[in-house]
């Protein structure tokens, strides 16, 4: 065995303690999004207003940046984990309110985006998980795009171009496409990935790809 085959072998041991950070992963992730399910329709039928959804999205963050990486590698973090997409869950209340609302075929974007947000994630994941490659090399890339984008969404805010609101829209799907693909890959090759940070990661994803495609699918649907 030569030193590069050397270097790819995993101990059964380790192949175990991977298989159960991804099954810890997996199981952590789909009980945050159903909770964060939950809480979005409690938000959406109490009808609260946008302040309030911004306030519960900034709590969440500031959990997510202060709180949660000094608590994953305890069972307290999977608490702090559940409090965050709760409130981000919350906060997306008044963005549902207003497509049910301000679109005849609301209740349809909504659906035809979390289906398209299902799809994708469970195809990309699968992708990743089949091949087994490594996407690590994305990451520089990934970190780059989403600095790019975020300088457009806040130069935009004073600029208001619909046609680069699409735009950035479609730019974060094909970004938190790479992210998915990114996350799974270290799921697979990082022995030392913590799988509470990994929930939260690619939840973030997914509520990003979630939002992203709604927002196109409404502008394309030009019924306002």
């Amino acid at each position: 065995m030569n030193h590069n085959e050397t270097a790819v072998v995993r101990s059964p041991e380790q192949v175990l303690a991977a298989n159960k950070t991804i099954r810890n992963t997996y199981t952590l992730l789909s009980m945050t999004l159903i909770f964060s399910a939950v809480m979005a329709v409690i938000s959406t039928g109490m009808n609260v207003s946008f302040m309030t959804g911004l306030i519960a999205n900034i709590v969440a963050i500031a959990l997510l940046w202060l709180v949660l990486p000094k608590t994953a590698n305890s069972s307290t973090g999977i608490g702090v984990l559940f409090a965050i997409t709760g409130l981000f869950g919350f906060g997306l209340g008044p963005l549902l309110a207003h497509y049910l609302h301000a679109f005849t075929n609301g209740g349809q974007l909504i659906a035809t985006a979390a289906g398209g947000t299902g799809v994708i994630f469970l195809g990309l994941s699968a992708y990743a998980m089949q091949t087994r490659k490594d996407f690590s090399f994305m990451g520089g890339f990934l970190a780059a795009g989403l600095i790019v984008v975020l300088l457009a969404i806040i130069g935009n805010l004073f600029l208001q171009m619909p046609a680069l609101h699409l735009a950035l829209n479609a730019a974060i799907i094909m970004l938190m496409a790479g992210f998915i693909l990114y996350e799974t890959s270290q799921l697979i090759h990082d022995p030392h990935v913590n799988y509470i940070m990994m929930a939260a990661s690619m939840f973030l994803s997914i509520l990003n790809l979630f939002t992203s495609l709604l927002h196109l699918l409404g502008a394309l649907s030009g019924d306002d």
